[in-house]
């Protein structure tokens, strides 16, 4: 099981978080998805099948690319 938080500097709000969270959790492999819009981060927790490289290509998909 791997763990990261990821910086996303376009999260502004709550919302923000809960989309991030739905899309992710919709990948194969992931396990948990938490957020903090404060902080403008995102922890994921996640197996095989799912990838760091896939995460972070969600991310871009739907306009929350990580730094």
């Amino acid at each position: 099981m791997e763990n990261k938080t990821f910086s996303i500097p376009n999260i502004s709000c709550g919302h923000c978080v809960a989309a991030i969270k739905t899309e992710l959790s919709e990948l194969s492999g992931v396990k948990k998805v938490d957020g903090k819009p404060e902080d403008k981060t995102i922890t994921v927790e996640w197996e095989i099948p799912a990838s760091e490289a896939q995460l972070l290509a969600k991310l871009e998909e739907i306009n929350y690319p990580a730094e």
